[in-house]
């Protein structure tokens, strides 16, 4: 049976150094996943290129690196401590344990968006095909708990951060006066977080320690609205920009009955991933939280976490647009779209299959490498001095000397690669170089003194510009690209 895309992705991630079963050599741990040399690279420049997007080119963002742990009463004033839960059901064949919401929704995908008419009774067990056979769900906690001192009991019971957010919300006050900043005005927060899943898997798409990346934008109430559009086109235009196809992006609304206890109005964009059983996957959550968690912990804290305009003397809790990603999902959209199968010419006349990944300049993890026709030790000098001269850019540049040219050429690819220098026997007479450019293949001659700037134009820190407010505020009207499919139709 032909593997899928996805699972072709999987074993080239593994195999090339982008991600790894956590100890392996012992075993591993279900759904733990460490990242090799490639992985690291990669999730490095997504981070950068969010926090570029959401920070440095904004005047009314500012950032900052809240602790994993956070006392006790943080998570019951937001919420989480009381119904941070997920419906749990066990199959009674297997034994195996579910989330009974998520079988629903994989029932309703397949079947046009129906949902089972007897309920539970009509869905069968994704691991052993058991139909109806289900005890009744139950709440279950996702948070991991820890203690914190010598002595486990309830002072020093703990929690590992389900989100990043809640240590924005009780900074909200300290950053806002250091940082001399009014609504509205965002904050925005990278950083590991865990939660306890009930069914880890589909390779990082879901773990119990995940990355993300999410900012808080304070504005007045009554502007929430519009906010929250501006929002979901912005992180919408952001995928599109880095190149993700929009036919693999969709806009999902969450029903009024579904919404998160804190949240007025939730739209996801999800990606294609081509999951067994359900194609799409949430990337990304953007949600209009409004005064919901400020409000509650002032209430807990005592702390007053208003807004007064001196200007105008209005007095109001800001209300909250949240726009949540998260990394190790990103990473893992941005390797399946990039991916691709084709046809290269091979030495011989005729063509080889090769895989390729089109990832954009500013994701691919190693920029240029540098390759000596030959294990000579005049062509080897002369490379190895462009390879260490090129690094000094702060790329990341390959040196590769084994094997034949194609052969190595193939090995940039599959890690995506954009531009391999070759130094041949012609480089010591005319001291130029030739550069093959990954997606088209076409080679062209370059300088030697002039490959750095080659270099650099071709993997340039291109921007698209974008509104910095919205329409309804005065700022410009986003590009009809932003405006992709909406699950059931047209967004």
């Amino acid at each position: 049976m032909a593997q899928s895309k996805l699972d072709e992705v999987v074993s080239l991630a593994k195999r090339r150094g982008f991600v790894f079963p956590a100890g392996e050599i012992y075993g591993g741990t279900r759904s733990a996943w460490d990242y090799g040399p490639l992985g690291v690279a990669l999730k490095d420049n997504i981070k950068r290129e969010w926090w570029r997007s959401m920070v440095v080119t904004r005047g009314d963002v500012v950032g900052v690196d809240t602790s994993i742990i956070l006392p006790t009463p943080v998570w019951v004033a937001s919420g989480h401590v009381a119904v941070f839960n997920d419906p749990l059901v066990e199959c009674l064949n297997c034994h195996k344990r579910q989330r009974s919401d998520k079988l629903e929704e994989s029932y309703a995908e397949k079947h046009g968006d129906k949902l089972p008419e007897n309920g539970m009774a009509d869905i069968a067990c994704p691991d052993c095909g058991t139909r109806g056979k289900w005890t009744e769900p139950r709440d279950f906690n996702m948070m991991l708990r820890t203690h914190l001192g010598p002595v486990e009991d309830e002072n020093s019971l703990h929690y590992l951060r389900p989100e990043t957010a809640q240590g924005i919300f009780v900074d909200f006050k300290n950053v806002m006066t250091s940082s001399r900043k009014k609504p509205p005005f965002g904050i925005a927060n990278m950083g590991k977080s865990f939660r306890n899943e009930i069914t880890p898997g589909n390779f990082i798409f879901r773990t119990r320690e995940f990355e993300q990346m999410e900012m808080e934008f304070f504005v007045k109430p009554g502007e929430d609205e519009a906010w929250h559009q501006y929002w979901i086109d912005a992180r919408t235009q952001w995928y599109l920009d880095l190149g993700v196809k929009p036919e693999n992006l969709r806009h999902y609304e969450h029903p009024k009955e579904k919404l998160a206890h804190y949240s007025k109005r939730t739209v996801d964009i999800e990606y294609k991933f081509g999951f067994q059983g359900s194609d799409w996957g949430e990337l990304e959550g953007v949600a209009n939280r409004t005064d919901f968690d400020l409000s509650a912990h002032a209430k807990h804290s005592g702390e007053d976490l208003s807004y007064f305009n001196q200007a105008t003397g209005e007095k109001y809790v800001p209300y909250v647009i949240e726009p949540a990603a998260g990394l190790t999902r990103s990473l893992m959209c941005f390797l399946v779209d990039a991916y691709d199968v084709d046809e290269a010419p091979n030495t011989k006349g005729g063509v080889d299959k090769r895989t390729v990944l089109h990832l954009d300049p500013r994701l691919a993890p190693v920029k240029a490498a540098v390759l000596p026709l030959s294990k000579k030790p005049d062509l080897q000098n002369v490379a190895q001095k462009l390879a260490a001269d090129l690094r000094q850019n702060e790329w990341m540049i390959d040196y590769d000397e084994a094997g034949a040219i194609g052969r190595r050429y193939r090995r940039e690819d599959e890690i995506g690669t954009p531009l391999c220098v070759t130094v041949d026997f012609d480089t010591l007479d005319d001291q130029a170089v030739t550069i093959r450019e990954r997606d088209t293949m076409k080679q062209e001659r370059v300088s030697l003194d002039k490959v750095a700037d080659y270099i650099a134009e071709r993997i340039g820190e291109k921007r698209v510009s974008v509104p910095q407010m919205p329409v309804e505020m005065g700022g410009e009207a986003w590009p009809d690209s932003v405006h992709i499919a909406e699950a059931g139709g047209l967004y």
